[in-house]
C-alpha cells in the first residue's frame, strides 16, 4: 500500500503540486510506477497535476441523455412514487437495496471477496484481500485507532483502522449505514481486519457534466417559511421584481415552502398566518405572480404538510389549488431534468445527522456536507437518527443516476461547491433568525438567489436583503 505522503513528496521533488483525488487514484491503483508515468507525460507548464494527466483517463459523461418534450423532465419523484412501508420485511429488502447497489458501485474498481468466506477459511489469514460492507458500528479505542464493525449478505467482522496510518483520517468520517470496502489483512486468529485502504461509492474521478445545448438560466432557492413572523415580504418583492425583469427558464425550490403549523414547541407564537391552508394559499398566491414563462418545480421539506419520513410525497391536492399551472409538483428527493441537465432536489434534513457525526462538519459549510453526501452516493447514509426514513423495498436515497446540479436547503445558510464535476447547491433561506437559531447560534444567510446557465454551469449568487 502506498503511503499518501510518499506520493505527494514524489511529486514535489519535481516541483510538482499533486490534486488529493490523484493521490487518491494512485492509491487504489497501488502502483509506485504510475506517478512515474505521470510525471513524464505532464506538460513543462503544469503547477498542478490533475485527473486530466492521469494516463488512460478521459471526461466520461454518467448515461446519454435524450431529449424530450416538454424540457423539464421528471425522471425520479412524480406524484406516488414514494410509496407506503407495508411491513418489517420492506426493512430487510430496502438495506439489501442499498448494500447491492452502493458494493457495486465499489467492486467496479476493486474486486472482493464474502466477508464469510474470507473469516471461515484459514487461507486467508495475513494475505492482503478487500471485503465490501455496510457499517454497523464504529467507535475509536482508547489508543485513539478506529474500528468499525461492518457486515455484508453472509456475515461481518471487525475492521481496525490504525491512527499511524494515514488511512485514519478517512476512517475518522465514517458513518453508521453507509457502504464501504477495506483492503487490507485478515489477523492470524480470523477475529481483526487490518485496513490499509479505504473504498467509498463516490464519484468517478473521469466524470464529466453534461451541459445543455440550448440557452437557458435555472434560479434556485429553497425554506421560504410563508406564514412565519421571520419571513421577509419586502425581499421577496424584490426577488418577484427581478424574475419578471430577467429572462430566466426554471425556478427550482427544495421544499419548506411555508412555516407549517405545529412542527416544534410553542410555534403558534411565531406564526402570522395560523391556517396551513392560508399559508398555501399565501404562498401559491406568491407563485401566481411570477412570470408565467417559467416553469416552477416544487419539492416538499420537513415544515410542509406531508409525513415527515424520507422519500416525502408531494403536496397533496386540497393544499396547492391557488398554484398557478405552471407549477411542477414533485417528491423529496426528486431529479429532474432542465434541457438535459439532471438536477437532484433534496431538502436536507439528514445534514443535522452528518454533522453530528463527522469531526469539523458545521452547518457554516454546507458544501462540504453536500459533498459527503457524493462520496457516499447516498442522501442519508446514517438510519434511524433526527432524519426519518420510511423503507421501503428500494432505496431511494442512493444517488444514483449522477446528477450534474445537487440542490438542497434545511440549513438557511448558503453554501456552493463543485465535486467531481457534480455542482453543489444551498441557497440558504426566506427566513431571518428565528429564536431557535438564536439560541443555536446558527446566522443563516436569507434572501439570496443561485443562478445557474445550463449553458456552462457556472453559479452566480444574488442578494435581495
Amino acid at each position: 500500500m502506498l503511503d499518501m505522503r510518499e506520493i505527494t513528496l514524489r511529486f514535489l521533488d519535481t516541483k510538482l503540486q499533486v490534486h488529493p483525488d490523484v493521490v487518491r487514484y494512485i492509491q487504489e491503483q497501488d502502483d509506485f510506477g504510475l506517478i512515474e508515468r505521470i510525471i513524464e507525460n505532464v506538460p513543462k507548464d503544469t503547477i498542478v497535476v490533475s485527473a486530466k494527466h492521469l494516463p488512460g483517463i478521459h471526461p466520461t459523461r454518467d448515461g446519454t441523455r435524450f431529449l424530450v418534450d416538454p424540457e423539464v423532465e421528471v425522471v425520479a419523484g412524480i406524484a406516488g412514487t414514494s410509496g407506503a412501508v407495508t411491513g418489517s420485511a420492506d426493512y430487510l429488502h430496502y438495506f439489501r437495496d442499498r448494500y447491492s447497489k452502493l458494493g457495486g458501485m465499489i467492486r467496479s474498481r476493486a474486486g472482493s471477496m464474502p466477508i464469510e468466506g474470507l473469516t471461515k477459511n484459514s487461507r486467508y489469514r495475513q494475505e492482503e484481500c478487500t471485503v465490501i460492507g455496510m457499517v454497523v458500528e464504529v467507535k475509536t479505542t482508547t489508543n485513539g485507532h478506529r474500528i468499525a464493525e461492518i457486515e455484508d449478505t453472509s456475515g461481518s467482522v471487525a475492521v481496525l483502522f490504525r491512527k499511524d496510518r494515514p488511512i485514519h483520517e478517512d476512517a475518522e468520517k465514517l458513518i453508521p449505514d453507509e457502504v464501504i470496502g477495506v483492503k487490507g489483512k485478515l489477523s492470524s486468529d480470523g477475529k481483526l481486519f487490518f485496513a490499509e485502504t479505504l473504498y467509498r461509492p463516490d464519484i468517478r474521478i473521469d466524470n464529466a457534466p453534461y451541459k445543455s445545448e440550448q440557452p437557458g438560466k435555472a434560479v434556485f432557492i429553497s425554506d421560504v417559511h410563508v406564514g412565519s413572523d421571520t419571513f421577509l415580504p419586502e425581499c421577496w418583492n424584490r426577488f418577484a421584481d427581478w424574475l419578471a425583469d430577467n429572462d430566466f427558464s426554471y425556478l427550482l425550490i427544495a421544499g419548506d415552502l411555508v412555516d407549517g403549523i405545529g412542527i416544534y414547541p410553542g410555534q403558534e407564537q411565531e406564526l402570522t398566518i395560523k391556517n396551513i391552508y392560508e399559508q398555501y394559499d399565501a404562498f401559491g398566491e406568491m407563485m401566481q405572480k411570477l412570470p408565467s414563462r417559467m416553469k416552477i418545480i416544487i419539492s416538499p421539506g420537513n415544515h410542509d404538510v406531508v409525513r415527515g419520513a424520507e422519500p416525502q410525497p408531494v403536496l397533496p391536492e386540497q393544499f396547492t389549488r391557488k398554484f398557478p399551472d405552471n407549477c411542477v409538483l414533485v417528491e423529496n428527493p426528486a431529479l429532474v431534468r432542465l434541457q438535459g441537465v439532471r438536477v437532484l432536489m433534496y431538502h436536507g434534513r439528514s445534514i443535522d445527522d452528518m454533522i453530528g457525526l463527522i469531526p469539523g462538519a458545521s452547518y457554516e459549510n454546507s458544501g462540504l456536507m453536500m459533498e459527503e453526501m457524493l462520496i457516499r452516493r447516498h442522501l442519508a447514509p446514517a438510519y434511524g437518527r433526527r432524519t426519518p426514513i420510511a423503507a421501503g423495498k428500494i432505496d431511494r436515497l442512493i444517488i444514483d443516476p449522477l446528477p450534474e446540479i445537487l440542490h438542497t436547503g434545511h440549513v438557511h445558510i448558503k453554501g456552493i461547491t463543485t465535486y467531481r464535476g457534480v455542482l453543489g447547491i444551498n441557497a440558504g433561506t426566506w427566513q431571518s433568525q428565528t429564536k431557535f437559531q438564536k439560541q443555536m447560534n446558527v446566522n443563516p444567510t436569507p434572501a439570496l438567489a443561485v443562478v445557474v446557465d445550463l449553458q456552462t454551469l457556472v453559479p452566480e449568487t444574488f442578494s435581495f436583503a
